[in-house]
């Protein structure tokens, strides 16, 4: 169990927009940042976070909370190892229980694999500096590739003996279960029919140097090895296999100690393998990821587009290398990104390049030929066309159908002008090829199974139009008020039933000096209302008992008491305004009034019309009574109720100012 002064230390600390930047690009919007989503695929951003308030909100998710909240959603942390995560990053001391077996034996599965995964890149790092096998191997291979004793250790590289379960045996002497050493893939298991128990088990990267694959917070997921001798049957690189904690299509190599560069220097380079990444880090030249090896997916390049809106690609000199890699390029557009491109000499590489040149002079080379990927394309493809006029048609096709994966128009149209003048072909010619293509796109796109068809035509027509709750809106109002203003003295104007001269009831008005949770907490109180909503309840009884016992009222704190649905709640509460200013209502000459102006105002007009909407939900109760009694039933005492409701009704809706029909 972690100790609670470093829970509390930690939430005094930590920096919500430090944190959340490191793993999203936040652009300042007013008071708060925004940026784009890192929960769902968009464009248009939807992300809000509040430095003032320490919450954030994900509008096109629905999620939102706390700074321990997006960690845990973000990277599916437990609570405990989100302040870990958080303690680590602001320096601040852990204190803790010891964990009892039993408690150990309840971590969940992923948080198994997670452990499984960190013990492994311990044990090859020990492997690779303390073994005798592990220096002459695996340390003096590291060595002949440039890398210092600070970068091997930096990046957690290590070694895994050429023995058959070295490691294996090592994992379950000290009491990791075989199943997530399976699951991982870090063990291979042969099982034998005739005998569970004689199942053969194996290390996966027996013989190999080690990679550590990290996610963006900087957790284990999985290995990259290499082998070190020459076996036409076994592969150069071997990768963990998918699991719970992997999947390689989603991870970049380097991207957690890549991430804070790409933001600061708005740009990303991608360079194709481990070494090359390394190399450059060695150099200094930091915002660099790598693909791993696998062909570049879209969820690889979102993962990107949360820190930078531009991509360098980095290729080798080999011309058919670069070819396959134009795909790439494709689907760098398609997600909206800009996308440049350096080639290197033939005969090197990235990693070369940077093990053999200066800081200054790699730095010089990539700023003097990372080419705009219309150049490129056009230059390789031109290669090949030579004077062949059909070759060149297909050539200057070729251009175009990347430009149309471009979704910008703005962006099209300034692609094709740049096309037209390296092609040297008319404007008009590309933005006539430019509608074909986009034309056939979207007939591709209508063309549907008869079925899905018939099925939205059935959701059509039975569309309907959802009621709103009026009692969940003011139930709603009432929370919000008490998180943002609950703690302020405000002047309230009382209404206090008394009789006239004619003995009518009458609503006189009364000031009122009081503190905006004590005005809601009595006015509710003196009704006897309850709210409905049983989440509105505990927050409003939590919220009531925090106020009331703290003169220093904390939303970061009384968040953290609450688990995570009331987290989401409380958080798209209080993130409701930020949410319009995503839409830039200024820019169209609409000015919406700001939550702080009149407080008393609006907390005696919720309360008024909370009041108004059960009178009228009492009244047709009591409707309903009368209608359902049978015989001869005496109902003056009900009717005599109605009218009293009536007149109070009467009377609280002209102090709204509404007229009643």
């Amino acid at each position: 169990m972690i100790a609670k002064s470093t829970i509390d230390q930690v939430y005094e600390t930590a920096r919500l927009e430090e944190v959340i930047g490191d793993f999203v690009q936040l652009k300042k919007s007013g008071s708060n940042f925004k940026g784009l989503s890192p929960f769902s695929d968009e464009r248009t951003p939807s992300f809000m976070v509040s430095p003032v308030k320490q919450i954030w909100k994900d509008f096109s998710s629905g999620k939102g909370g706390n700074v321990v909240a997006f960690l845990m959603e973000h990277e599916h942390f437990t609570y405990p190892e989100a302040i870990k995560y958080l303690a680590k990053k602001y320096n601040i001391e852990v204190e803790e229980t010891e964990r009892s077996d039993e408690q150990k034996k309840e971590a969940n599965e992923r948080e198994s694999m997670y452990l499984v995964s960190e013990f492994a890149q311990q044990y090859f790092t020990e492997i690779l500096w303390e073994s005798e096998l592990g220096k002459a191997i695996g340390l003096t291979y590291f060595k002949e590739r440039g890398f210092t004793d600070e970068t091997i250790k930096k990046f957690g590289l290590g070694y895994c003996l050429d023995q058959w379960d070295g490691f294996t045996t090592a994992a379950l002497d000290k009491g990791y279960q075989l199943k997530y050493l399976d699951s991982t893939g870090l063990t291979i298991v042969k099982e034998d029919a005739s005998d569970p128990n004689k199942n053969r088990k194996f290390d996966r990267f027996k013989g190999r140097v080690m990679f550590p694959i990290h996610s963006m917070s900087g957790r284990v997921l999985g290995f990259g090895g290499r082998i070190l001798v020459n076996d036409k049957k076994a592969a150069k690189y071997l990768n963990s296999p998918e699991s719970d904690i992997y999947h390689k299509s989603k991870v970049l190599y380097g991207i957690y100690y890549a991430k804070q560069a790409i933001a600061k220097e708005n740009n990303c380079y991608l360079v194709e393998g481990y070494t090359d990444v390394i190399q450059f880090h060695q150099r200094g030249i930091e915002n660099v990821v790598s693909s791993s090896g696998t062909a570049l997916t879209p969820e690889q390049i979102r993962l990107i587009n949360r820190l930078t809106k531009n991509i360098t690609v980095l290729f080798d000199g080999d011309a058919a290398g670069l070819r396959a890699s134009l795909r790439g390029i494709d689907l760098i557009l398609e997600q909206g990104m800009n996308v440049k491109v350096c080639s290197f000499p033939e005969g090197e590489d990235p990693d070369s390049f940077a093990k053999n040149n200066a800081l200054e002079d790699v730095e010089r080379y990539l700023s003097e030929n990372s080419k705009d990927f219309i150049q490129f394309k056009a230059s390789l493809l031109m290669e090949d066309a030579a004077n062949d006029p059909i070759k060149r048609a297909e050539t200057v096709r070729d251009i175009v159908n990347s430009i149309a994966k471009i979704p910008d128009r703005i962006q099209k149209e300034v692609y094709i002008q740049e096309c037209a003048k390296i092609m040297t072909i008319s404007e008009n010619v590309l933005y006539s090829t430019l509608a074909q293509i986009e034309k056939k796109e979207r007939l591709d796109a209508s063309k549907k199974p008869q079925q899905a068809q018939k099925a939205f035509e059935v959701v059509k027509s039975e569309t309907v139009v959802e009621k709103v709750d009026v009692q969940f809106e003011l139930e709603r109002k009432i929370i919000e008020m008490l998180l943002l203003y609950g703690n302020k003295e405000e002047s309230f104007e009382d209404l206090v039933l008394k009789e006239n001269e004619k003995g009518d009831l009458e609503l006189e008005p009364e000031s009122v000096v009081a503190k905006v949770y004590e005005k809601i907490y009595l006015d509710l109180q003196e009704d006897e209302i309850e709210l409905a909503n049983e989440q509105f309840r505990t927050i409003y009884a939590r919220l009531i008992e925090g106020l009331n016992a703290e003169e220093e009222f904390s939303i970061n704190a009384f968040i953290a008491e609450l688990d995570q649905e009331m987290v989401t709640e409380v958080s798209s509460i209080l993130m409701e305004e930020e949410k319009y200013t995503l839409h830039n209502w200024e820019r169209k000459d609409i000015y919406p009034k700001k939550k702080n102006k009149g407080i008393a105002q609006l907390v005696s007009e919720t309360i008024l019309t909370l009041r108004c909407f059960l009178i009228k939900k009492r009244m047709r109760n009591l409707q309903e009574q009368t209608e359902d009694a049978q015989g001869e039933v005496d109902h003056r005492e009900v009717l005599e109720e109605i009218m009293n409701y009536l007149n109070l009704n009467k009377l609280l809706n002209q102090k709204l100012n509404r007229v009643l029909s």
